[in-house]
Parts: C-alpha cells; sequence; structure tokens
C-alpha cells in the first residue's frame, strides 16, 4: 500500500533487491529512477533505470537506505503508486501497482489510464 506522505513509494522487497542491485555495481551513488513514456501494448510504459543524478523536478523517494527518483511528467501518471519486486515461477520483475491504470497488459510493463 502506499503512504500518505509520499506520492508514490517502493516496497520493502523492492528497496531489497534495488539494494543488492546496487551491490553488484559497485557504484553506491545509484538511484533507482522511474519513469513513463508513450508506447507499450497499452499506450504507457514504464521504465527502470539507474541513475547517479538527481533531477530538480525529482520527487525522491526513501525505503531502507535506497533511494527511487520520479520526474515530474511521470508522476502525473504515478501518483498513489507502488513499486514492488516480485519472484515467481515464471520469473521475477520489479512491478508497479497503480490505481491510476485502466487496463494494463499481460507483462505488466504497459498500462492506459
Amino acid at each position: 500500500m502506499t503512504d500518505k506522505s509520499t506520492p508514490v513509494t517502493l516496497s520493502e522487497t523492492a528497496a531489497a533487491r534495488v539494494a543488492k542491485l546496487i551491490a553488484q555495481q559497485g557504484n553506491p551513488e545509484l538511484k533507482l529512477r522511474l519513469t513513463v513514456s508513450g508506447g507499450g501494448c497499452s499506450g504507457f510504459q514504464y521504465g527502470f533505470d539507474f541513475d547517479e543524478n538527481q533531477k530538480p523536478d525529482d520527487i525522491v523517494v526513501t525505503k531502507s537506505g535506497v533511494t527511487m527518483l520520479v520526474d515530474s511528467m511521470s508522476l502525473l501518471y504515478l501518483t498513489g503508486s507502488e513499486v514492488d519486486y516480485v519472484e515467481d515461477l515464471v520469473g521475477a520483475s520489479f512491478q508497479v501497482v497503480n490505481p491510476n491504470a485502466t487496463a494494463s497488459c499481460g507483462c505488466g510493463t504497459s498500462f492506459s489510464i
């Protein structure tokens, strides 16, 4: 669930996975960047990347020592969302639980509003 103090949250499971990936990269300055862009089978798609630089319009979310950055344009589509990390029989992936999405694709990386 999201918490009212931040517009987007990061689950404990996702924070732990990001921390592990950052440790593997050997660069403690890395932050997880979540973006939304046009495209994907449902109209918009989520993007995950590492970034060392915080931009002036970024929303900063911290959880268990991990920092996630979301730019203000992406935030328009992500408010109230939670980023989670899920492992199941099909594989493992970061997933966005987005209450604003009216539909999403089967892979969970694209959505529509």
